[in-house]
């Protein structure tokens, strides 16, 4: 009994994970048709950005919930106005673009932090399930995924902000004609896209470390985990998350986490196979 309860929380870890990992780039992929391959690094300065101002005296939950997302949310406003807003539709040039912001980024972590920048240790100490142990950083992360999920499907369905991102990304003439400033709107979205980035990389960092290549560690689970899921933004990314989740962590119990990763890109592939359009385009359609 638990052994099986252990198990339960090592497969609802693997999926928030992967929810936590792709929220950000379901919403700027899913909402605005952007790929941005410079997403793992939106991580990685989410990361960063809680490890040095930890170490520069700010409070730890402070560092995590506040300061890396409104951080790394500002970085993307940026990188919106300077790049993105000028490649709308052209989706070639926008892989070219982001993927070179990727590197940019990774070589400006180097020469400025380094590689061997001290890490934190996760907050909380192990929890005893009979024989067993668990890290409590772990329902940590799961019940904050929750929460973060959550609160994006709240922001997304029930506020202006949300109505008005929607129909703009859906019809982004009406909306102007209407006399929304979609230029407003596409940059506070992709911000908003990137602080969720920046989050996910702050809690991420006390368990997986941060180092200016951590991105490419990151990016490829987003991608699978967003394709795999559809359009639908939340919906989508939860359905994947779970159910990629799900193959990872039980193929992980049986054999070993290498095979464990072999068997998350090998069933995504059989999903997209049999489900081109992902999870979404044949199940909860009218889902957010």
């Amino acid at each position: 009994m638990d052994f099986a309860a252990v198990i339960v929380i090592q497969v609802l870890y693997a999926i928030a994970s992967l929810a936590l990992i792709s929220v950000g780039l379901a919403v700027i992929f899913g909402m605005m048709r952007v790929i941005n391959f410079a997403h793992g690094e939106f991580l990685m300065m989410g990361g960063y950005t809680v490890i040095l101002s930890t170490h520069a005296g700010i409070n730890r939950w402070v560092s995590m919930l506040v300061l890396a997302p409104l951080v790394v949310g500002l970085v993307g406003m940026l990188v919106e106005w300077l790049i993105i807003r000028h490649l709308y539709g052209r989706v070639i040039e926008t892989v070219l673009a982001t993927w070179g912001l990727s590197l940019f980024l990774m070589g400006l972590a180097t020469v400025t932090v380094g590689f061997y920048q001290e890490g934190i240790l996760p907050p909380f100490g192990p929890v005893r399930i009979g024989a067993y142990k668990e890290g409590g950083y772990t329902f940590f992360v799961i019940g904050v995924t929750a929460l973060i999920l959550i609160g994006v499907y709240a922001l997304m369905r029930y506020t202006w902000f949300g109505l008005i991102a929607r129909g703009t990304m859906q019809n982004a003439d009406m909306a102007a004609a209407l006399g929304t400033d979609t230029r407003k709107v596409y940059a506070l979205t992709f911000g908003f896209g990137a602080a969720l980035s920046g989050l996910a990389g702050a809690i991420m960092a006390p368990i997986s470390g941060v180092v200016p290549v951590v991105g490419m560690t990151y990016i490829a689970k987003a991608f699978i985990t967003v394709i795999s899921g559809g359009a639908t933004v939340l919906a989508g990314t939860v359905s994947a998350a779970s159910l990629l989740g799900l193959v990872n962590q039980a193929v992980t119990f049986v054999t070993t986490p290498v095979i464990g990763e072999v068997a998350l890109l090998a069933s995504a592939i059989v999903l997209l196979r049999i489900l081109p359009t992902g999870i979404t385009g044949r199940f909860f359609r009218r889902g957010l």
